[in-house]
């Protein structure tokens, strides 16, 4: 196998099982790789060849991007090629006029951000590990990211994509129109389906103009209630360019502002909730008046109790980066990482309940509660001490999902399946959803090569 994968890519660019030992199996993990080989194809082709070699001999593949998912999506056995896209890394073009780009799909985030910045056009996109995460990974699992309230999620920036399907079939749909209603929009299948039914190689993304304008303030509000009465108020005064509004509960917010974070409070730590409040717009001053004004009349309705507010970008990036600041999450203990959707009126609940429960479940442990309350989701962190990891998770888990079937609640907002979310997923999808993926997945991957096991398995009974 591996030689046959050699002829395909070149001799330096697979990896056998001792040689991918020594890489990181992904973000926050202390394990390492495994698997049989791993391939680093260069060109679309390259992938096709792949694949239909190991669609003839029956091997299974998994993709690879920038392994910062948290879901274990990316895990490979120890008979299984995983096909890492790190040598697709060409921003192919960028369009100023049609305002599109097209990208291979191990282009880092970060690096299209700024390749966009320099046309003076935007890809808004953005979360925490914009770094190190790929646009291949970002749309195979349709992340979400800061700024979902008002640009959407990964699926409404693509506008085309090229894809390799388990049989080496190569998909190429590089559509550049935002409005294209010829027939089934078939790249939808391929978004958010976890390297599942296709390897996507290439990408056109939409991308728009850059914001002349960048306002952020830190606020604290009073009560959850309070919470969301200041959402719609920014909303409506500001106009559409409100682009977030991050939520931290107190415990995140003192975690995040005291050492050995670096990050220092702006405001003082002792309201239960906090916001990060951004509006995006097109002129300095008109804007900055009209996000003041929102602001402070805000703050006369006493949604807000205090307040600190952005006078520079250095600012903006410092009242970001306490947002963004979840590795200290990791300090002191493990965490189990929950990224859920619910509708804002069942939130506070929801959250108060779990507050209450969690004591007599687990006994000691940590609690911390952030996120994109604009659009629904919040991140929940239950962090124990690691020798009581293990039995301690699967009643995490079962406390922190089990509440949301009572409203149709999401078990993943945007982080996706993989393996860890599997047990639950009817919590949020119906027995006949879940028996149309398993068709999809037939008809596209019948021998089941393409990252099997993840999101769920093959037969009917898991």
């Amino acid at each position: 196998m591996i030689e046959a994968l050699r002829a395909i890519v070149g001799d330096g660019n697979v990896l056998d099982a001792a040689e991918l030992a020594t890489r990181s199996a992904g973000a926050w993990r202390m394990d390492k790789l495994k698997a049989a080989a791993l391939v680093r194809p260069k060109t679309t082709e390259e992938v096709a060849q792949v694949m239909r070699w190991c669609h003839a001999h029956g091997v299974s593949v998994v993709t690879h991007g920038g392994l910062t998912g948290l879901v274990h999506g990316s895990d490979a056995a120890a008979d299984q090629v995983i096909v890492s896209l790190e040598r697709m890394r060409e921003i192919e073009e960028i369009n100023p006029r049609q305002r599109t780009a097209t990208v291979q799909a191990g282009v880092v985030l970060q690096t299209l951000q700024e390749a966009a910045d320099a046309h003076d056009l935007s890809f808004p996109l953005d979360l925490g590990a914009r770094g190190s995460a790929t646009i291949g990974g970002n749309a195979a699992t349709n992340a979400g990211g800061n700024r979902v309230i008002r640009y959407g999620m990964t699926r409404d920036m693509v506008l085309g994509l090229e894809v390799v399907l388990a049989d080496g079939t190569i998909l190429s749909s590089l559509n550049h129109l935002i409005k294209n209603n010829a027939g089934y929009d078939l790249k939808q299948l391929f978004i958010g389906s976890e390297g599942t039914l296709g390897i996507i190689t290439r990408l056109v993304l939409r991308l728009r103009e850059k914001p002349l304008s960048h306002n952020v303030a830190l606020v604290a509000v009073p009560n959850f209630v309070a919470m969301g009465k200041l959402l719609k108020h920014m909303d409506r005064s500001l106009g559409g360019s409100l682009s977030a509004f991050e939520a931290m509960w107190q415990s995140f917010y003192r975690l995040v502002t005291t050492a050995p974070a670096k990050g220092r409070p702006p405001i003082a730590q002792d309201y239960p909730y906090y916001v990060l409040i951004e509006s995006l717009g097109a002129e300095r001053e008109s804007d900055a008046a009209r996000f003041n004004v929102a602001l402070e009349s805000a703050m006369e309705q006493q949604l807000i109790v205090d307040a600190a507010i952005s006078q520079s970008d250095a600012d903006c990036h410092a009242f970001w980066s306490l947002r963004d600041d979840v590795g200290q999450a990791m300090q002191g203990g493990l965490p189990v990482v929950f990224d859920i959707s619910l509708p804002i009126d069942e939130m506070e609940h929801y959250t108060e309940n779990l507050r209450s429960t969690l004591p007599a479940a687990i006994g000691e442990h940590k609690l911390w509660i952030f996120g994109h309350l604009g659009d629904g989701n919040l991140h929940i962190v239950v962090q124990v001490k690691p020798q009581d990891y293990l039995a301690m998770r699967p009643k995490i888990e079962a406390l922190v999902y089990q509440p949301l079937a009572a409203f149709r609640g999401s078990i993943s907002a945007e982080h996706g399946i993989g393996l860890e979310k599997k047990p639950y997923l009817l919590i949020s999808r119906s027995e006949a959803e879940i028996a149309i993926m398993r068709s999809i997945k037939v008809a596209l991957d019948p021998k089941a090569i393409l990252n099997p096991g993840k999101i769920f398995s093959q037969n009917s009974n898991s």
